[in-house]
């Protein structure tokens, strides 16, 4: 249980290859020929048993030993009986290197690996390298040189591709893994392993495509918490949907979607191959910046602006030294630099003035990153300068890039700069979008580490009612809701909307017109127009009762006019918004294929698909999101103060991004919803117009799994009693936890510590910590128990603090069926019950999740545990592969 579950597939120490008779080379196919002496050539150091399946004897000799990994490189019609053999061999995974195989077959592939228990990579996958094992599995080519890197790639010739430019490049690999199509193993589960990887310290993914978007982000926010992640996609698809009902489902593309999951993920993405290894590089290095701020050194001016206007391009601050710090360095340079804005320390600059630059930027706060610009000239010695970088980069707590123009008066400049793992660039824009990538990656990050509730800390919303409107509109085969039903549905979800009323005949329009109070707005109210300014459908400001009854008899004409096959259920009638002063603004929910619903803000009103101002965001959101969506729109600009107007109250404009949110996570029904405008001054929000689709919900409505990310469980929240009138909280763990978990392990007793870690560690390692932190919830769950207690303050007052006194946890296995449990209590708290409440909480959490069995390890010495075990019902039994182990197991 220590290792992870792909480990007998990447890292065996025994293989059977099957790949034809391997005494007779000229009959085997051309895969099979590179199989074997790539394998050969590789000099793995485990054993390797060359098999062929038309054999005698082959199945005997080896039924009663087991090997990790068999390799198949054979004809399609052979891959069926040489995996049934790798199975009945107890092989613990497989790796098909072939191509062709068509769907069907891969089925019956799968059919046959999961029968027998097996990992399979493939059918349709070139393979994979570890070159650290001197292990080249496959027809991927020569073995790629050791290194940290790891690559994943769902296309095998851009794997051999990238191969290829590598070994001129000098980058190294932990892991090499070509996935291809129809192929077992996927992208999520190679994650994973890579994640858990030791030898990986970034990761860079090739992907086309994904089959699943929950267990997908699952695995993907693990591996960019432990390790930097760059993903670079292919087959962007054009924007928006022909049938789309909505303005948001016109304009949000399935590419922007991507885009949003990946930074929700905590991954950067790269638009290009170049950019791919770029982005490597620099996330290698061993600063990551906080901002946006970069610093530029030049002995160029030319140059220097280059940098400059592309980082201004890509949203970046061109970072400007104070004026204290300018002043103190200015002495240090040559008569004719410049420091006002870029540092341009002229063409007389020397390795000294260089030096004293990058020293003033690294002690600035203003600044988060340095770019060193090098444009050879007469007499300029660039390999000095190289040598000062090289000298200067251990100690610098900035990231450092170099851009070394030019090509053979700075090529040993170069080496000395690639030797001191400095980035090294050979364009001013290329450097500058790798500092971009990296200063991505810290943003992504931030996003990362939120892991909203489904429902935010505001008024809670009336979900009966809205379940039953919904239910109702279902009910009556509709799709599309009404202006009056959806704004309804706003409103149990408190969100602040314009009093509606439908009138069916110009005599009820004026009634309601005098009711509501002048002026008032006139839109037609059809299931079948979209937008109704298309047919002359909106008309504003009319201010007495004949302007009401001659509009509404001329928008009926024209409707009919222009759709006479639309339904018309009449004309609604609403005050004007009273906002002259606001902002128009839209709010938006589409749904993605396979990502399910996004959120989109941007600017409102007619022109909305011309505009094209969109942010986009998945849910569940909460305050920090709702305010970063709102930064990211170009339409964010105008809530501040704007052409006379006071600004916006954009906690309004972020409170209904919050109610939003609420509804993508409460309705599964929800396929599409556009509100715009929604109109915001200095006093709020209103929502003016709103139009929502929606559809049943596919594969149940039940546990978020419309969504790609799942919400953090506030409902698995449970307080319980202490001794002396005293409680605590059972509650799931959230990343804000971190700084307890540490004082919870630091403060166990050794033996405790060792019963739980198997370890003589006395605190968790960084990574650890930020592993057992931020989980997703989907495949794991963890619990802690929190007890709070008030302290004494310096000034006589009272302080409450917190504190975890107990965690357990369960991580699901790869069955998907069974899961592992731990569980550790403080000693102090120690038997007052609290272990058994947590084993029951978390076995709760497991059979809501619809796992069968939960099992776990116990040390045999560790008699109060067996004992909780005993007590709880789980089956205790020896564990064969470690007898210092006993296996406790209980179905739920």
């Amino acid at each position: 249980m220590q290792k992870h579950y792909l480990h007998p597939l990447f890292m065996p120490s025994q293989i059977a290859v099957f790949a034809g008779n391997p005494d007779q080379p000229e009959e085997q196919s051309h895969l099979a020929r590179l199989v074997c002496e790539q394998l050969r050539q590789g000099k793995f150091g485990g054993h390797i048993a060359y098999l062929d399946i038309g054999m005698r004897g082959t199945l005997s000799d080896l039924a009663h030993s087991r090997v990790d990994l068999a390799i198949i490189a054979l004809k399609n019609d052979e891959l069926v009986p040489a995996l049934e053999i790798a199975g009945r061999m107890q092989s613990k995974a497989a790796l098909i290197v072939s191509s062709g195989v068509d769907g069907n077959l891969a089925k019956e592939l799968h059919t046959i690996a999961r029968r027998h228990g097996m990992y399979l990579l493939g059918p349709n996958s070139m393979g994979f390298q570890r070159p650290r094992q001197l292990l080249n599995a496959g027809a991927l080519g020569p073995l790629a040189q050791a290194g940290s890197l790891a690559l994943v790639s769902q296309s095998g010739a851009l794997t051999t591709s990238i191969l290829d430019w590598a070994g001129k490049n000098g980058v190294g690999f932990s892991s090499v893994i070509s996935l291809g199509p129809n192929t077992a193993v996927d992208i999520a589960q190679a994650l994973d392993f890579l994640a858990d990887d030791r030898q990986t310290q970034s990761i860079v993914v090739y992907l086309e495509g994904i089959r699943n978007a929950r267990r997908f982000m699952s695995s993907l926010r693990a591996a960019a918490n432990a390790k930097p992640v760059i993903i670079l996609k292919a087959g962007r698809k054009p924007a928006g949907s022909t049938a789309a009902l909505t303005h948001s489902g016109a304009i949000v593309g399935s590419d922007d979607v991507f885009d949003a999951a990946l930074q929700r993920a905590g991954a950067v993405r790269v638009r290009s191959f170049v950019q791919l290894f770029s982005a490597a590089k620099c996330l290698s290095a061993r600063y990551l910046p906080v901002g946006k701020r970069l610093a530029v050194v030049t002995n160029g001016g030319g140059p220097g602006v280059l940098a400059a206007d592309w980082a201004n391009e890509l949203g970046l601050t061109l970072a400007i030294l104070p004026k204290e710090a300018a002043e103190q360095l200015k002495p240090s340079l040559a008569p004719l630099a410049n420091i006002d804005g870029l540092i341009d320390l002229s063409e007389d600059a020397d390795a000294a003035q260089y030096r004293a630059a990058i020293e003033a930027c690294v002690a600035s706060r203003v600044v988060d990153g340095v770019l060193v610009i090098l444009s050879p000239k007469p007499g300029l010695d660039s390999e000095a300068i190289a040598r000062t970088l090289a000298e200067l980069q251990p100690a610098m707590s900035k990231p450092l890039i170099t851009c070394w123009m030019g090509d053979e008066r700075v090529v040993e400049g170069r080496r000395i700069l690639n030797t001191a793992s400095i980035p090294s660039f050979r364009t001013p824009e290329a450097a500058v979008d790798a500092f971009n990538n990296i200063s991505s990656f810290h943003q992504n990050q931030q996003l990362l580490h939120q892991t909203p509730p489904p429902l935010s800390p505001l008024a809670k919303p009336d979900l009966e009612g809205a379940r039953i409107l919904v239910e109702s509109v279902l009910a009556e085969r509709r799709k599309v809701l009404t202006e009056m039903e959806s704004k309804a549905l706003l409103s149990s979800f408190h969100i602040p909307v314009t009093k509606t009323i439908l009138a069916r005949s110009p005599n009820e329009a004026i009634l309601v017109a005098n009711q509501l109070g002048y002026p008032v707005a006139l839109k037609i109210d059809s299931p079948d127009i979209t937008h109704k300014s298309d047919v002359q459908g909106v008309a504003l400001n009319l201010q007495n009762a004949s302007a009401v009854r001659d509009t509404w008899q001329d928008m009926m004409a024209t409707v009919k006019r222009l759709r006479p096959d639309a339904r018309i259920n009449g004309v609604t009638i609403q005050n004007m918004s009273g906002k002259p002063q606001g902002r128009e603004l839209y709010i938006g929910v589409s749904t993605d294929e396979p990502f399910g619903p996004v959120i989109s803000f941007g600017a409102g009103g007619t022109m909305i698909e011309l505009i094209a101002d969109r942010a986009i965001e998945l849910p569940p959101l909460n305050q920090f999101l709702a305010q970063r969506l709102i930064e990211r729109a170009r339409a964010a600009d105008t809530l501040g103060v704007w052409r006379g107007a006071p600004p916006a109250r954009r906690e309004a404009l972020e409170h209904v991004l919050l109610r939003v949110s609420e509804m993508v996570c409460a309705l599964p029904h929800l396929r599409e919803m556009d509100i715009n405008p929604v109109i915001v001054d200095g006093n709020g929000a209103l929502v003016v117009d709103a139009r929502i689709v929606i559809d049943h919900p596919p594969g149940g409505a039940s546990d978020y799994n419309h969504l790609a990310i799942l919400p953090y469980p506030s409902d698995a929240e449970q307080e319980f009693p202490l001794r002396d009138n005293d409680s605590y909280l059972i509650r799931p763990i959230h990343p804000d936890d971190a700084s307890m978990l540490q004082d919870f392990v630091r403060n166990m007793s050794p033996e405790s510590r060792y019963f739980r870690f198997v370890s003589t560690m006395r605190e968790l390692s960084e990574r650890m910590l930020s592993r057992f932190t931020l989980i997703d919830y989907d495949r794991e769950m963890a619990l802690v128990a929190v007890h709070r207690r008030r302290e004494p303050q310096e000034d006589g007052g009272f302080a409450e603090k917190e504190r975890i006194i107990g965690v357990s946890r369960y991580v699901t296995n790869p069955d998907m069926s069974t899961c592992e449990f731990s569980l550790a209590v403080s000693d102090d708290f120690k038997g007052q019950g609290i272990g058994s409440r947590m084993m029951m909480s978390i076995m709760d959490v497991a059979r809501t999740k619809g796992l069968s069995q939960i099992e776990g390890l116990v040390l045999s010495n560790n008699v109060t545990m067996l004992k909780l075990m005993k007590g709880l019902g789980f089956d205790t039994k020896r564990y064969d592969e470690d007898p210092d182990f006993r296996l406790c197991v209980k179905v739920l």
